[in-house]
């Protein structure tokens, strides 16, 4: 039913007050409407039309059938000075609920933040909806699963847990976004951290000696970063991923954390192309001038490469090692 969404009765709130009322996609349905009624006319600019002013009342009376309260809406947006548009109406209804908000933690879940400070959970927190939580920190609340070297220890101010007792136990252990907010540091060597992009690949791939094994899924590495700055920069960075175009994306982007991010793609994994390459299209816009030589043939050839096939190669360990230019265990 038309009028009901309030970017529809906006169009009509703006076309009374301003006189003239611009295209907009969210207000699209609305403005054929009024373009086609006899009380608007074209203005001579694109996709803009302007009210009649004999026809007024006409659309005074329309106002009046479908949004009872638009007077009122009207005297809030004047009140703060705001336009009578779809981007006004949202600075309304952000500061409405910037005024109820009741007294939050230190801390909210972002989602639970929006839920709050904007009209629904999945929408996005602008500074405006930022501003309006005051000191609480808005949090991603990822967590990063690891595979810790014997020795691994974690600390927190409510304790010291042993990493990789736990991972004996249970397998693997699972750092979450607050522990490192809440100043989480690690004691214990490590000789290098492993990134694996694929969950089944980190799971399954062969135990490394020394080496902090972490799982990378996909985009999400906002807590991946927090644990590379909590591993600090002495430590050597590996990253090991699938060969596609998606694949090199996600290295690049972990790169602008760590520069010295060095890329695992070892010769042998050439012997898998026959057999487990994918036909698979790579952008024209994709640089891959400083890529690994594999990278670059697929690419030339148009296939792609999982990473899962490599998982339980026995030759895997040693490349990595010769990696960080030591003698194979």
């Amino acid at each position: 039913m038309m009028w009901r969404r309030p970017e529809e009765r906006l169009a009509l709130l703006e076309l009374l007050v301003c006189g003239t009322l611009r295209r907009r996609r969210a207000q699209a349905t609305a403005y054929n409407v009024l373009a086609d009624l006899p009380w608007t006319r074209a203005t001579g600019r694109r996709d803009e039309i302007a009210l009649i002013e004999g026809r007024r009342a006409e659309l005074v009376a329309l106002i009046e059938r479908v949004w009872a309260t638009w007077g009122q809406a009207l005297t809030d947006l004047t009140a703060r000075g705001l336009p009578p548009t779809p981007t006004g109406w949202g600075k309304l209804e952000d500061a409405r609920r910037a005024e109820g908000l009741p007294e939050l933690p230190e801390r909210l879940n972002r989602r639970t933040a929006a839920a709050f400070a904007a009209s629904h959970s999945k929408a996005t927190l602008t500074g405006r909806r930022l501003a309006a939580l005051g000191d609480t920190e808005p949090t991603h609340d990822g967590s990063v699963r690891l595979r810790p070297p014997k020795g691994f220890i974690a600390k927190t101010r409510r304790g010291v847990v042993d990493l990789a007792a736990v991972a004996e136990v249970l397998g693997e252990v699972a750092i979450p976004e607050r522990a490192f907010r809440d100043g989480l540091a690690f004691d214990g060597k490590i000789r290098a951290v492993l990134l694996v992009e694929n969950l089944g690949a980190w799971r399954d791939l062969v135990e490394l000696e020394g080496w902090l094994v972490a799982h990378v899924p996909g985009w999400d590495t906002t807590t991946v970063a927090q644990l590379l700055d909590h591993v600090g920069q002495q430590v050597p960075v590996v990253h090991f991923g699938d060969l596609d175009p998606n694949g090199v994306r996600i290295f690049r982007h972990l790169c602008k954390r760590r520069p010295d991010l060095q890329w695992f793609v070892p010769s042998f994994w050439k012997e898998l192309v026959e057999s487990k390459g994918q036909r698979g299209v790579w952008p024209d816009d994709l640089d891959l001038q400083e890529a690994p030589t594999l990278v670059r043939y697929l690419a030339a050839h148009g296939l792609w490469l999982e990473q899962e096939p490599m998982a339980v190669d026995g030759r895997i360990a040693g490349a990595l090692e010769a990696m960080l230019g030591q003698q194979p265990f």
